[in-house]
């Protein structure tokens, strides 16, 4: 079983890395990818409690925008943690989203929604990237919603009136960097509609030019359509399908393991890296 999309509580999940690695053992997962938002500060406490079977793809999901303002996530695998300029690039984006989430606030308590910074605060791990999902925990704890999914499906959806957008890289920009940090470029769920605006399949030509390896194709944010149509398009651009659960442990539905990638597909993927860096016992 193979699983390379999952966040802990260094950003928006409520695992921590060692529990969330524990519980992928548990589950008979062979293969898991640790991604959590614009950082990699839980890849040590990840890597200590790997034990058995199980190896690790380290890696982070980097929050993009492309020129058009269209909002893209891209998850990079199997990079170098030391390189520099990807560690300033990954701060750059973090630091992004404090303002972002006060503007967010600043809306919705315009619109007479009774949500503070100090709300989120509260919501918000110790040491965990801020995000949009902390500003939903915080509406659920205050009643004004009942969950992460609702939040996203109306509030904090990318088309709603509160969104707000924040500093990132573009997409090709973001690829171009984990290339030269060594690692893989595969983008998650690019054709989630219910997120809001999503790319179109004339759009990846541009990605593959920058370096794209891969395409997430199968993720439960993603029709049955969605699926196929990122399925062609990742065979006729040559491109790695990939497939994962998008785990954040009680923050969302998503259940570890729900989604996979194919066997000869990590091996294909894993072969792009500049070197192999999976974590094992």
């Amino acid at each position: 079983m193979i699983d390379l999309h999952t966040h802990t509580n260094k950003s928006d999940g409520t695992d921590s890395p060692r529990e969330l690695v524990n519980k992928a053992i548990s589950l008979g997962i062979t293969l898991l990818g640790i991604t959590d938002h614009d950082t990699t500060s839980g890849w040590a406490q990840a890597a200590e409690t790997v034990r058995g079977s199980i190896g690790l793809a380290l890696g982070s999901e980097i929050s993009c925008l492309t020129n058009d303002g269209v909002s893209v996530h891209m998850l990079a695998l199997l990079f170098n943690g030391e390189h520099k300029e990807m560690q300033i690039m990954l701060e750059e984006t973090r630091d992004g989203r404090l303002p972002r989430m006060r503007k967010m606030i600043e809306k919705m308590r315009a619109a007479g929604i009774d949500i503070s910074m100090d709300d989120v605060e509260a919501a918000r791990p110790d040491g965990a990237v801020l995000g949009r999902p902390h500003l939903a925990d915080a509406l659920v704890n205050k009643g004004i919603i009942k969950s992460r999914d609702e939040a996203f499906q109306g509030m904090l959806n990318n088309g709603s009136a509160f969104y707000v957008s924040h500093a990132a890289p573009t997409p090709v920009d973001a690829i171009a960097m984990i290339c030269a940090a060594g690692g893989v470029a595969v983008i998650a769920h690019p054709f989630a509609s219910h997120r809001g605006q999503t790319l179109q399949a004339a759009d990846f030509s541009d990605l593959v030019a920058a370096g794209l390896h891969g395409i997430e194709v199968d993720h439960r944010d993603q029709n049955p359509d969605e699926r196929a149509m990122l399925r062609n398009i990742a065979n006729e651009l040559g491109l790695v399908v990939t497939g994962a659960s998008d785990y954040h442990g009680n923050g969302k539905l998503n259940s570890l393991g729900e989604f996979q990638t194919a066997p000869d597909q990590w091996e294909r993927l894993e072969s792009l890296a500049d070197q192999r860096r999976v974590v094992r016992a």
